[in-house]
């Protein structure tokens, strides 16, 4: 077999979740491509905020899903990134100047409201702008849709119509889900005044369905206009249900909140004689008190707090992992993610292809990784400049010297790339942290025997050599057991609970530079 065959074969029976996703779309299509052509991938945006980590989770995880089902089928595929900015402005963000600007015009489609920026002809155009280059950065293959361009240039139009049609049909679905009072007023169909420009929210009457013509009651007077041509935009979840079916939407993903919205949803794009998509709920991220992360309440962690401590591709792994699974999302899991990261691409070459399939970088790569591997771990490096305070970056190659041959930035982009996410994340959340207690008991003998044994040793002694030192120390040391001996390890010298194997940090930080921390330790016991 071809290696396309022999990775088909083998995707085919893997159990990780993009691929299983995959397998959906297949057997949504078992005679081949669609009349279609291709199969369309859909994520949506709401333009009333910046775009932030939520958009980037739905926008990575639907394109591993596409990648995945490109590996399984030769069928093309699209990615839609839709803008949802007919919809009218409920409130006025926190987040942008010329708030009393906003507030004139609020009911309005984001499409026709000012930029209060004053950077673009509208507040959609704006944060649509602001999307795409967000999308851009991390190169992503997409397509980006504008609500407004669909519903005031008439590719909406046959499907509105069909709304209209099935009027009653999307009531006897919707109404049973909505409160008494809500029943009384609710219509799937929003009118834009000719009056105030506002999306209302009021009852209509179909006067006929293919010219879209309704009646409407604004300001007091009797209105009919069509619904046609950008005069008039759908409730939420029958805007969502007509966009599946107009578009052909084949695939896409929503969050757990929205479980009731994909179900009436469904049903209604049944009503229009449409078939919903394959997808499926994620789980939402919480902050560290387990709570659920809220825009409003900003107790989440924004995409670009996690790359100034972290690269791109330890978020991507974050997010590939147990996507059905709620996760925290704060500062502390950043350490972990980018060294659990680094682990897994170190193990990716010499896997057998049904583990490779199951690793995350072959989804956050699209297959290999680079081949660059890191010859230290992130929570070493954070160690290291714990240590060290006040630190650059050519500081730290140099103790990396100690640890690494020919270390150089050159030669280790990556390991360069990640010190300066290190001096970052130890200045802002290492630091203030760090208080080394003075050591007791029999702590302080094992320190002076540690001392010892490394005076006794060469200076490049491997970092195997030493850990057997620091083991055997803690063996016969009268510790009740080891871990009481590496977290003493730990507070005394490093200031923190936890810590790396203490014989790779003494080689990188080097054995006169660990002495002199341990002198410093014993000082403090006297």
């Amino acid at each position: 077999m071809t290696d396309k065959q022999t990775l088909r074969a083998a995707a085919l029976e893997s159990k990780a979740w993009p691929y299983e996703e995959a397998r959906k779309l297949l057997k949504r299509y078992p005679e081949g491509a669609p009349a279609k052509g291709h199969v369309l991938f859909e994520t949506g945006y709401g333009p009333s905020g910046l775009p932030h980590i939520g958009t980037f989770n739905e926008v990575l995880r639907t394109t591993m899903v596409r990648r995945a089902f490109e590996a399984l089928s030769d069928i093309p595929t699209r990615l839609i990134a839709f803008s949802d900015d007919m919809d009218g402005l409920r409130k006025v963000p926190d987040n942008v100047p010329n708030k009393e600007m906003l507030a004139q015009h609020l009911g309005k489609p984001l499409t026709r409201i000012p930029d209060p920026f004053g950077t673009h002809e509208s507040f959609a155009a704006h944060n649509n702008a602001l999307l795409r280059e967000f999308l851009d950065r991390f190169g992503f293959d997409y397509e980006f849709v504008s609500s407004t361009d669909y519903y005031a240039g008439g590719k909406f139009d046959d499907a509105l119509r069909g709304v209209l049609r099935n009027y009653q049909g999307i009531m006897d679905v919707m109404l049973p889900t909505l409160r008494k009072e809500r029943q009384a007023t609710y219509s799937p169909v929003l009118p834009v005044s000719p009056k105030s420009g506002v999306v209302l929210q009021v009852p209509i009457e179909v006067l006929d369905p293919e010219t879209g013509m309704i009646a409407f009651e604004d300001e007091g007077e009797r209105i009919e206009q069509s619904i046609l041509g950008g005069q008039a935009k759908l409730q939420w979840k029958v805007d969502w249900a007509m966009r599946w079916v107009a578009l052909g939407v084949d695939y896409e993903m929503a969050g757990k909140d929205l479980i009731d919205s994909v179900i009436q949803s469904s049903k209604i794009a049944r009503v229009l004689g449409g078939r919903p998509p394959e997808g499926f709920n994620y789980e939402m991220f919480l902050d560290e008190k387990g709570e659920k992360i809220s825009k409003s309440k900003g107790n989440g962690l924004s995409l670009e707090q996690w790359l100034t401590y972290g690269p791109d591709e330890s978020l991507a792994f974050y997010i590939y992992r147990e996507p059905k699974k709620a996760k925290a999302l704060h500062m502390g899991v950043i350490p972990r993610a980018v060294d659990d990261y680094w682990q897994f691409r170190g193990n990716y070459a010499a896997q057998p292809i049904e583990q490779k399939l199951g690793n995350p970088v072959h989804h956050i790569h699209n297959g290999p990784p680079p081949a660059e591997t890191l010859p230290v771990t992130f929570g070493l490096l954070l160690n290291l400049v714990g240590v060290m305070g006040e630190a650059s970056k050519e500081q730290v190659w140099a103790y990396l010297a100690n640890y690494v041959p020919d270390a150089t930035p050159e030669a280790y982009p990556a390991l360069d790339a990640l010190i300066g996410y290190a001096l970052a994340y130890a200045r802002d959340f290492v630091a203030p942290t760090l208080k080394r207690r003075a050591p007791a008991g029999v702590e302080v003998d094992a320190l002076k025997r540690l001392d010892a044994e490394l005076a006794a040793i060469p200076v490049d002694a491997p970092a195997e050599d030493i850990q057997n030192i620091v083991y055997e120390i803690g063996k016969t040391g009268g510790f009740e057991n080891l871990r009481d001996w590496f977290k003493a390890l730990y507070e005394t010298l490093l200031g923190s609970e936890q810590g790396p194997r203490m014989g790779s940090f003494i080689a990188l930080y080097g054995i006169e530079n660990s002495r002199k921390l341990i002198a410093e330790a014993l000082a403090k016991a006297s």
